[in-house]
């Protein structure tokens, strides 16, 4: 045996090596190796599906990043610290209807308010919101709601989209009132 063929079969035996140990049979890629899957009921996927489903809710709800460029470091803004981009009647609104729900947390410089669990005057199940009031203006478009039924998982889009009526509709007569109309 030659010197060139024992280099050429060191070289052979240690691609081989080389390729064994990235997959294949080592990192189970094979059928010699394969673990059995577990099976999921359908309870528990439907609480996979109702978490997926709360995330996406809650997604909605994260600011978009605004990228800048040069100039605007020279420009007038407004540090988001100290200034407040909410409008005051729909965050008025927003508290004075889900007064029944107990508040654990909010942020007038994000616009976020979260509730806990609470049970509505003449209700039976318990709810739990999240408002998002993202805009200055008094409109539709500056208010999300996301509620949540304890145990039942989100609520009907008519009860969502009923409560954010009310909340619209406070939020104008607070306005009204407060223009002497």
């Amino acid at each position: 045996m030659t010197i060139r063929s024992m280099v050429r079969k060191a070289i052979l035996g240690g691609c081989l090596v080389s390729l064994t140990a990235c997959g294949g049979i080592a990192s189970g890629d094979s059928g010699w190796f394969k673990r059995r899957q577990p099976t999921l009921d359908q309870e528990t996927l439907d609480q996979r599906a109702l978490a997926d489903q709360q995330r996406a809710e809650l997604a909605a709800f994260e600011p978009k990043k605004k990228r800048g460029n040069l100039w605007d470091l020279f420009g007038q803004s407004d540090d988001p610290n100290v200034t407040v981009r909410v409008n005051k009647y729909l965050w008025q609104a927003s508290l004075e209807v889900l007064n029944f729900l107990p508040v654990e947390s909010v942020d007038p410089f994000t616009g976020v308010i979260v509730t806990g669990y609470g049970t509505p005057p003449g209700g039976g199940r318990s709810y739990r919101a999240t408002i998002y009031v993202q805009d200055p203006a008094l409109d539709a478009r500056s208010l999300k709601v996301a509620l949540v039924a304890r145990g039942g998982g989100p609520v009907s889009a008519e009860v969502a989209r009923s409560v954010e009526d009310a909340i619209l509709t406070r939020a104008r007569q607070l306005r009204i009132r407060d223009l002497d109309l």
